[in-house]
């Protein structure tokens, strides 16, 4: 007999919320509205842990959101929402999307070649090598480009090594021509794009593009980058303003854009891909990116660990900046804090809560059906939700106290029930 065996996680809410309810902050840099992490059930002990490793990991700011809303929001070492920090290349994945947005309005498309924007000699590859390259294979990190001079833009520090499109290798130098390709796409200015195609529209305050070097980094504060996130999570669209107009586009830039490295879309990592190459690195790896992390995750990522995570089978985005301790490398604290963010879940409101359902849901281990019980007679509005192990929802059934379960395969998954205010 096929066996699924439940771990069962309790919640109190007064509310049931949908991916589709997903809230706003307004443009004006007023206030943001929150959630109670213990309307959420979320354990207090865990978050004081949350805390402290975020602290001991040199974290200067950190936002978790829930359908939009804050949930957590903490500042450590003196920083406070008004301080601004650089993105590093979390910035890439917001220029992706202005690349998408100039693609929008007609200006330029991936699929041009890179010299139609930049003129023919743009690198010292040969004529017939260098027109293989297009704004694709930047966006996709596949020019073939000699990684050797990693930053530089120069035509001499832009050598062949490969064909592009048959090797992945995560380089800056066609990413940071990106920047040129759009200004001569668009005629405008970055930082002038930016503000008027994004900032506006989504209420940013602080955010601007800083020469550093051969770069160009973004600056902003934590709740700017928080929106930002938002944005992406809510489908390219500000409220019911369109900011990305091209849904073909927006799923490409969170899909794997090739094979080489299925956990890349365009300049944003996937997590819950069959395999990974890293920065810095040939080698592909197999598994995902971050095992602790839901599997539809999907996030960008800078040195340092500043961070742009969104999960949508949760409906749950949190965003970081700040520094490393010299113990943890940058690959480990997007998984670290995921690991800790599930171990905020399956608290129960109160003690009195759990005991009024513990040893209400049979059988365990079940087969093809699960049957649920309340002492409570009066509880008619409730949502039941099953996850595996990766913190991926697999099913939801509302108001359902027999649940057909028999499309789960053999394994360990959790239950979250959600309550409903309770109705006398």
């Amino acid at each position: 007999m096929r066996l699924v065996v439940i771990s069962i996680c309790f919640t109190v809410s007064s509310c049931l919320c949908t991916a589709q309810d997903i809230y706003f902050p307004p443009n004006d840099a007023g206030e943001w509205d929150t959630l109670s992490p213990a309307d959420l059930g979320r354990r207090k002990d865990s978050i004081a842990k949350l805390y402290d490793f975020l602290e001991q990991e040199q974290t200067r700011s950190f936002i978790l959101l829930k359908d939009g809303k804050i949930v957590l929001e903490e500042y450590f070492y003196n920083y406070t929402p008004d301080s601004q920090f650089v993105w590093f290349s979390a910035g890439k994945s917001l220029r992706a999307l202005l690349i998408g947005i100039a693609q929008s309005e007609g200006q330029l498309d991936i699929h041009d070649q890179t010299s139609a924007y930049l003129g023919q000699g743009w690198t010292s590859m040969p004529a017939e090598k260098e027109a293989l390259i297009t704004v694709w294979n930047q966006l996709t990190m596949t020019t073939g480009l000699d990684e050797s001079d990693f930053d530089y833009i120069t035509p001499d520090c832009l050598t062949y090594t490969a064909d592009a499109g048959t090797k992945w290798y995560y380089h800056n130098s066609p990413y940071n021509l990106l920047k040129e390709v759009l200004q001569e796409a668009t005629g405008e200015g970055i930082n002038a794009f930016t503000m008027d195609r994004v900032r506006t529209k989504i209420g940013m305050q602080t955010g601007i593009w800083i020469p550093v070097g051969a770069n160009d980094f973004f600056f902003s504060t934590a709740r700017d980058m928080a929106r930002f996130a938002l944005l992406i999570y809510a489908a390219g669209s500000w409220d019911e303003t369109p900011v990305l107009d091209d849904p073909e586009y927006f799923e490409e830039m969170l899909n794997s854009s090739q094979e080489l490295n299925p956990a890349f879309g365009y300049l944003w990592w996937l997590n819950g891909k069959s395999s990974f190459i890293l920065p810095g690195s040939p080698n592909s790896y197999p598994g995902v990116l971050s095992p602790d992390a839901p599997e539809d995750e999907y996030s960008a990522q800078g040195a340092l660990g500043q961070l742009v995570s969104i999960a949508p089978s949760e409906n749950l985005v949190f965003i970081r900046q700040g520094l490393l301790s010299s113990a943890s490398p940058d690959e480990g604290i997007h998984n670290g804090i995921w690991k800790r963010i599930n171990a905020l879940k399956c608290g129960p409101t109160s003690t009195s809560d759990a005991a009024i359902l513990t040893h209400r849901i049979y059988p365990n281990p079940a087969s093809d059906r699960l049957h649920i019980e309340f002492d409570d007679a009066h509880i008619s509005l409730f949502t039941v939700e099953f996850f595996n192990n990766y913190g991926q929802l697999l099913l939801s059934h509302e108001n359902n106290r027999e649940i057909d379960i028999s499309s789960l395969s053999p394994s360990f998954y959790i239950v979250n029930i959600h309550l409903d205010k309770r109705v006398e």
